[in-house]
């Protein structure tokens, strides 16, 4: 059947919005009611839309794998990544890690966004004196390795857990902010482009949250191509023409879902790549390396002999002889050095350690779910400012405060209510949420290995701020190049070992490529007609 569309959905898709509509509007499949229709309500049905990954990303087509399988040996003797078959959910994942560029970016946005917070700038920056060594000059790059442009394309080291967590969040922000200002629905500063403005005394830098929420409008904010509200009581913008629009929804699928740590099982499955491997579910060979075969140099005849990652071949060799060294770097190399992979990621072995997002565990490996497992639930929620309006309380920079969770379940609207107003006349279930009367706790990431904080420093070092980082570095031999391995570090301290790239959720069908695959017919609804 042929789709006619009408003017007011000529004048969405103008706009960017993703609204769907027909001449013969879309109808309910269980009530019969029309979509997107102004004078029926406003019921509104958007496109379905497989979103294209974030800037950056390539996109990872789970499924099940042996988790630690690839680990040939346990020269530590940890015994920490014992063999379990799981599944990994598709999702995205940056194709390089992230770089000093990268990292300058963000600190330049600070400085025009806030130049008088010397406070977040300086929490900012990465610890350069990671390089420093009692018995070794390595003092040059405590000053060139991050600003120098000679090694702008090389991975940002320096950065801790924590760190690595606000930039994800930044980069969310400034990712989308940057989308909605290239559609016009958001204003653009200067001729029109998209850049992404500064904060200024009257506004606050966008935050993807808070514009999601409402709370990101006004003079200044609203662009030219706002979606149209079909709502029947909206009234008309101001500036849109007699039109009433109203800010982009999640449901318009123009939004990312957000940048973050990949999880450690997420990193192994990608590092490994064994869909490149694969024929009808079928694994056709297995790997110990991102790279096929038991070897660290290339079999291919014009690279023959070439080292395949950037590592440490044996002590006193970073690079190898002066005239052919080994792998081409003696510190990190850029980021999009070597071959990548089968999922097309550079530097999955070698080059610089990745933090992920999961709390350490000696045995995680044995006690996380099966489906998309991970270690470092801390449940939180966003802290309203007004209940009655659901508007969220911010920070000094724009962006939603969280709390500790205080349940494990929908609350009823009026216990909601008297939580958040910290009401001492609760009810019980409020006060006692869990199974069994016990207090709900939001922290699950000790979950069955509880520590002792009387022994941490004394007889070992894990505790919840113990968080995983895998892959291996420049400074590593080749044992830790497989994507089993895991060590740990404190989430507050940094290393010219360890860097980090982001990944971001998939939505919708997992499967990344269906052309060409089998697949059962299924029929449209059938359009409802009274009698």
């Amino acid at each position: 059947m042929k789709i006619l569309f009408t003017r007011a959905a000529l004048v969405l898709l103008g706009a960017g919005a993703l609204l769907s509509s027909c001449a013969k509007h879309q109808q309910s499949e269980k009530t019969g009611i029309p979509y997107n229709d102004k004078t029926n309500g406003g019921y509104v049905k958007f496109r379905q839309t497989h979103p294209a990954p974030g800037p950056g990303l390539v996109p990872i087509e789970g499924g099940t794998f042996v988790l630690g399988g690839s680990a040939d040996q346990d020269v530590t003797y940890d015994y920490n990544n014992v063999r379990r078959r799981v599944t990994i959910p598709s999702f995205y994942m940056d194709e390089t890690e992230v770089a000093n560029q990268d990292w300058l970016d963000y600190l330049h946005w600070i400085t025009i966004s806030f130049p008088n917070d010397h406070e977040l700038y300086y929490d900012a920056l990465p610890d350069t004196l990671v390089w420093r060594r009692p018995l070794s000059y390595n003092e040059p790059y405590v000053n060139n390795y991050l600003r120098h442009p000679a090694f702008e394309d090389y991975p940002v080291v320096g950065v801790s857990w924590d760190q690595a967590q606000d930039y994800c969040r930044w980069r969310t922000d400034r990712a989308n902010e940057f989308i909605l200002k290239q559609k016009g629905i958001l204003a653009t500063t200067g001729k029109g482009k998209a850049a992404a403005a500064p904060a200024t005394a009257s506004t606050t830098p966008f935050n993807t949250d808070m514009y999601l929420n409402g709370q990101y409008r006004g003079p200044g904010i609203d662009g030219k191509n706002m979606p149209t509200n079909l709502d029947p009581n909206a009234t008309a913008g101001a500036g849109a023409k007699g039109r009433a629009v109203r800010p982009v929804r999640l449901e318009d699928g123009i939004i990312k879902q957000g940048y973050r740590l990949p999880t450690e099982a997420e990193w192994e499955y990608a590092a490994l790549a064994l869909a490149g491997n694969t024929q009808f579910e079928n694994i056709n060979d297995g790997k110990i390396y991102p790279w096929n075969g038991l070897g660290v140099r290339s079999p291919n005849r014009k690279t023959r002999g070439l080292i395949l990652a950037n590592f440490k071949r044996g002590e006193g060799d970073n690079a190898g002889v002066g005239g052919y060294l080994n792998d081409k770097a003696d510190i990190t190399a850029p980021v999009r050095s070597y071959p990548p992979n089968d999922f097309g990621l550079y530097n999955m072995a070698g080059n610089v350690n990745e933090w992920v997002q999961d709390t350490y565990r000696q045995t995680s490996f044995e006690e996380v779910d099966d489906f998309n497992p991970f270690r470092g639930n801390q449940f939180v929620d966003k802290r309203l400012a007004d209940p009655s309006k659901g508007l969220y309380a911010k920070d000094k920079y724009g962006r939603p405060i969280y709390d500790p969770a205080k349940s494990d379940k929908k609350l009823p609207y009026a216990e909601m209510i008297a939580q958040q107003k910290g009401d001492s006349a609760r009810t019980a279930n409020a006060k006692k949420d869990a199974l069994a009367g016990k207090p709900y706790s939001p922290d699950q990431r000790g979950d069955r290995d509880t520590v002792n904080s009387s022994l941490y420093g004394t007889t070992t070092l894990v505790n919840d701020r113990s968080k995983v980082y895998k892959g291996g570095s420049w400074n590593d031999l080749a044992y830790w190049l497989n994507p089993s391995t895991r060590r740990f570090m404190d989430e507050g301290d940094a290393s010219a070992e360890v860097g980090f790239r982001c990944a971001m959720d998939l939505v919708g069908s997992p499967e990344i490529s269906p052309a060409g695959k089998p697949h059962f017919g299924v029929k449209k609804a059938k359009a409802y007609k009274a009698n």
